[in-house]
């Protein structure tokens, strides 16, 4: 079942980003598999810092991608094993929900877990000055006001051999994995916003075959002065 979350978030803006005068700024990272973004993310949260620190604000920009859950599994009182799946790009049956309800006094449903999540994504995106990298948080973050939404890309052939290359699989292998978890984050983001929506549209895509890490965090840089965001 589709989590309903975009016009209660767009609702509940101000009550959920309340202690915040103005929420963000926050930039979202998105990508196709063997896409850099982490790198991307790392030199990028460097860079802005660098930027803050040069204006006379002692303020550090941050990136965040695993720490997601942990956070959520804190909010849940759960162990992050529990909530591990949703993470993975799983779904929990009707029948496993079931189960699991009636086995442990620490359940916790599928749309309890997915709904706790997307609340830390847009509080984090929410404090500011902030990298989301995946997670669906273009789509969590979308309508907050002081963003910046990333994309990522590259032809198919090119993320193939980088996945081959890394995963020391065959050239097969590796295009079966990066297409089977382009299709699960895609469904991730599609649990949230659902098909075909506005809410898919990014500010900038990069062609990560012909744009170097350094290329695309000069493009960023000048977008976030652009748009305000530092």
């Amino acid at each position: 079942m589709k989590v309903d979350l975009l016009k209660y978030m767009s609702d509940r803006l101000q009550e959920d980003c309340g202690k915040a005068k103005e929420p963000g700024p926050v930039i979202t990272i998105s990508r196709e598999y063997g896409c850099p973004a982490k790198k991307l993310a790392q030199k990028l949260t460097e860079e802005l810092t660098r930027k803050m620190y040069v204006k006379g604000k002692d303020t550090e920009w941050k990136y965040i991608t695993k720490e997601i859950m942990s956070e959520s599994a804190k909010e849940l009182e759960l162990d992050p094993s529990k909530i591990q799946y949703v993470f993975k790009y799983e779904h929990k049956s009707i029948l496993d929900d079931v189960i699991a309800a009636h086995s442990t006094k620490y359940y916790k449903s599928d749309r309890k877990i997915r709904n706790t999540i997307a609340r830390v994504i847009r509080n984090i995106g929410c404090e500011g000055h902030v990298i989301i990298v995946g997670r669906a948080g273009v789509v969590i973050t979308h309508d907050i006001p002081k963003s910046l939404h990333i994309n990522l890309e590259a032809p198919l052939e090119w993320r193939v051999l980088r996945t081959s290359t890394k995963h020391n699989i065959s050239l097969e292998e590796a295009e079966q994995y990066a297409l089977d978890i382009d299709r699960k984050r895609r469904q991730f983001r599609e649990f949230f916003e659902g098909k075909n929506t506005d809410y898919t549209r990014f500010d900038l895509s990069f062609n990560c075959m012909t744009l170097s890490v350094d290329e695309m965090v000069s493009i960023i840089l000048k977008a976030v002065e652009v748009r305000k965001l530092i």
